[in-house]
């Protein structure tokens, strides 16, 4: 596993050159928090460049590899066609795997993983437009099966809509005037490009230091057109019932949105007893199933970090189902 990892994060220095798919962040972590083995059943909800689904087959594991993207699977489909006898490939988003096993001759799982994090291949593919560093049209999509573009929602949306987007989904404090600067800058001319939104932000939002003004933006903007919280918010319910007695949910969160949702449905589910002030007395928790693995999150090592500069914000929080109620 060390070698598997060491080679990893050797093909991730190349990535930060622009060149390598596959990035997998809190590779050892997630590996030791679901304890793969002969025998066991693992989704990987959101695959990606494969990394994380590579170390758990190494590991003896069978993976249930899911991606919306039909680049990244055709990918992984390439790379791991070796260990074919226990990968299965789905196209599909992790909010609606789970409807999807029974088809797949699957009740139980032993575990799952979701890393929401956007993968290295979408980030440095300009054509994708998920990123600020070059420029590319303006589109954001991880699935094409998903409806608008970032550039049909700058371009269409209402300036209160706008505005709601980068307060909630970019929590930025200029929400309100970046909003109002897109809807007169599109009037001019229509926003195609990531280069044209960044050009319209920074009218509002001028550089000052080294992070770019635009990155609350466009990660506003990408959740927005993703579906992504509404996504994870339908995932954690229906996901983790799926897990077998013992088994356990690994999840890699990125940003506070996603983290705080993460955050409250394992406290939901792990807690056995809840009490309100009106209440005479505590009560059991219905939804009491699983335990925390992880009481506080699981960060990456300043070593990671150094290799890897986009892990910095990774944040990994575990359960583990401990009784067979359903949640």
């Amino acid at each position: 596993m060390i070698s598997l990892i060491n080679e990893l994060y050797m093909a991730d220095e190349v990535d930060n050159a622009g060149a390598n798919y596959h990035v997998p962040v809190l590779l050892e972590e997630v590996v030791s928090s679901l304890q793969p083995a002969g025998g066991k059943l693992i989704l990987d909800g959101t695959t990606g460049g494969g990394g994380h689904t590579k170390a758990l087959l190494d590991a003896g594991a069978s993976v249930i590899a899911c991606d919306q993207d039909p680049e990244a699977l055709a990918e992984v489909s390439q790379w791991l066609e070796g260990d074919s006898d226990r990968l299965r490939l789905v196209e599909s988003n992790f909010a609606d795997i789970a409807e999807r096993l029974p088809a797949l001759g699957v009740q139980e799982l032993d575990g799952i993983l979701l890393d929401l994090g956007v993968s290295s291949h979408q980030l440095n593919t300009p054509e994708r437009g998920f990123s600020f560093q070059a420029d590319g049209p303006l589109d954001m999509r991880m699935s094409p099966r998903v409806g608008r573009t970032a550039a049909e929602l700058v371009n269409e949306a209402s300036q209160e809509e706008l505005t709601k987007i980068f307060f909630e989904f970019g929590e930025e404090p200029a929400a309100k005037r970046v909003a109002l600067c897109l809807v007169k800058a599109r009037m001019q001319s229509r926003i195609v490009t990531t280069q044209d939104l960044v050009k319209a932000i920074e009218v509002v939002l001028p550089r000052r230091g080294p992070k770019n003004p635009a990155t609350k933006i466009f990660q506003a903007l990408r959740i927005a057109v993703n579906g992504e919280l509404s996504a994870l918010t339908k995932a954690l319910p229906s996901l983790s019932q799926r897990i077998k007695l013992g088994g356990r949910m690994a999840i890699i969160t990125f940003h506070s949105l996603e983290d705080r949702i993460v955050k409250r449905y394992f406290r939901e589910v792990s807690q056995e007893w809840i009490d309100r002030p009106e209440w005479p007395a505590a009560r059991r928790n219905p939804l009491y199933a699983f335990r925390l693995i992880t009481s506080r999150p699981v960060e990456p090592s300043k070593k990671e970090m150094r290799r890897n500069s986009r892990a910095r914000s990774a944040k990994l929080r575990v359960i583990e189902r401990i009784n067979s109620h359903e949640s």
